[in-house]
């Protein structure tokens, strides 16, 4: 085997500037990124599929030079070619939020992942509440797997869904993720904390996406905690992430083409399920949010044009005009030409009579 090597891997973390990259053949390298990639905007994520060159092999070091194309691409955290998110809640400790529950798929949705719902602390429940919940989650399209990682329950069903999947952990904060993850994989560093007593809120645990590898080939991202994710799609594409709502066009249609759901004539929507009121508020919401967005500035606007002795035009920031002007030598002048006028107050003498006319 010659001392340096190429090889293909996938990009376990990212530290800084180095990355962990396991290869094909099972050997795990710290590696740097060629400057090239960075001069061309190329930014390597975990999960992306990497080749790398100039492979040490005495001291396990290589070089990222290429980024393989993409299958899917998850910003927050920034984590590729993932195939399905799994949304860990707690059903109990903290007490389960429909609301909460229901924003989180609802970003799910927006991406190209396809969404799980995993209900962890199954074992501080009775059963009948874990069957009424099931039956809840099953109504709005997302049957979960209910999963006690103390007792082990549901172990079977999510070895399952995990295998031959790379597959992003998310959820808010204290519903067990790093638990989850030390259970299913002892050898790896996770940090756990209880759960606050008297917000009944977890705490922060994780510092950074990083991607672990399963026994069932497959693996497992796990992503830093976040209590609300942000509302960011259309108002229009809104209705197409409610699997209620497109059960609902299966069935038949609206009259209007542009119908919002809310109060138009003859809607095939509007009716008796859980979640209606949750979309109406997140219309409402997404309304706002592309309303603010349609006051921003945008990129173009904060670039002008300029064009070079040769004719070649190119862009700069446009400077904010009242940041960056210079005071009139007439201003500057009259600051210097003006003295400060001193005015001496005379203190009245207590021991003075009062005038009493």
């Amino acid at each position: 085997m010659a001392e340096t090597e190429q090889g293909i891997g996938i990009v376990l973390a990212k530290q800084a500037n180095f990355y962990h990259v396991r290869l094909d053949s099972d050997q795990t390298l710290l590696c740097t990124q060629r400057s090239r990639l960075k001069k061309t905007g190329q930014q390597v994520w975990v999960g992306d599929r990497v080749t790398v060159e100039d492979i040490a092999l005495t001291v396990s070091q290589g070089v990222i030079t290429t980024i393989l194309p993409r299958q899917t691409t998850f910003t927050r955290p920034p984590i590729a070619n993932a195939s399905q998110i799994l949304l860990v809640f707690a059903i109990a400790q903290p007490e389960l939020d429909p609301w909460q529950l229901s924003r989180f798929l609802l970003s799910a949705e927006a991406t190209d992942l396809r969404p799980r719902v995993c209900l962890n602390k199954c074992d501080l429940v009775s059963p009948a509440t874990q069957q009424a919940w099931q039956q809840r989650l099953t109504a709005w399209g997302y049957p979960p797997l209910l999963l006690s990682v103390p007792q082990r329950q549901g172990y079977e069903q999510l070895y399952t869904s995990l295998a031959q999947e790379i597959t992003l952990l998310a959820g808010p904060s204290g519903v067990g993720k790093s638990s989850l993850i030390h259970s299913l994989l002892p050898d790896a560093a996770v940090r756990v904390a209880a759960v606050s007593g008297k917000l009944q809120r977890g705490r922060h645990t994780t510092r950074h996406v990083e991607l672990y590898p399963l026994p069932q080939q497959g693996w497992l991202a796990d992503s830093p905690g976040f209590n609300k994710p942000a509302l960011t799609c259309a108002p229009q594409d809104l209705a197409t992430y409610f699997p209620e709502i497109r059960q609902r066009h299966q069935l038949g249609s609206c009259r209007f083409t542009d119908c919002w759901h809310r109060d138009e004539p003859d809607c095939m929507v509007r009716g008796d399920w859980e979640r209606y009121e949750h979309y109406r508020q997140f219309l409402t919401e997404a309304e706002q949010a592309a309303a603010h967005r349609h006051h921003q500035p945008t990129a173009d606007a904060q670039l002008k044009l300029k064009i070079r002795a040769d004719g070649t035009p190119t862009y700069e920031p446009r400077l904010d005009p009242k940041k960056y002007r210079r005071r009139s030598r007439r201003r500057r002048h009259q600051s210097l030409d003006q003295q400060p006028t001193q005015t001496w107050a005379t203190p009245a003498d207590e021991s003075a009579p009062l005038d009493q006319g």
